[in-house]
């Protein structure tokens, strides 16, 4: 179980806005096993590729990480041995399925883009 605690008003903000909520799901495409890390790639919906973008954030099954590539309707993380051993992530293979979700102001900026008229 992937678990972290919520912050109290008033706590300092050192990491990615997410509220825990599930935006889409997504699936596991690749996986790269090296000896320090291994980097996982993830298939998206379309509809979410407004609000992803290289070195942005993502929570992928409640762990929020950063971004490394994004693509066409791909994504790929880089995760350390630490967070695959206590994150459910560290057993997931080609075609798992993953919830997905998104940075909160990643969404407030795509839903002014729309709203504005402005080309996404």
């Amino acid at each position: 179980m992937n678990l972290e605690r919520s912050l109290r008003l008033g706590d300092e903000i050192g990491g990615h806005l997410v509220l825990g909520h599930v935006d889409a799901v997504g699936t596991v495409d690749r996986r790269i096993d090296d000896a320090d890390w291994s980097t996982i790639w993830f298939r998206f919906p379309a509809a979410l590729g407004g609000q992803i973008a290289s070195k942005g954030s993502i929570a992928i099954d409640g762990v929020s990480l950063t971004l490394v590539d994004v693509e066409d309707e791909r994504f790929s993380v880089a995760l350390i041995p630490h967070t695959l051993s206590v994150t459910t992530l560290g057993r997931r293979g080609i075609g798992d399925r993953v919830n997905l979700e998104t940075d909160v102001l990643a969404k407030y900026v795509e839903r002014q883009l729309d709203r504005s008229g402005s080309p996404g």
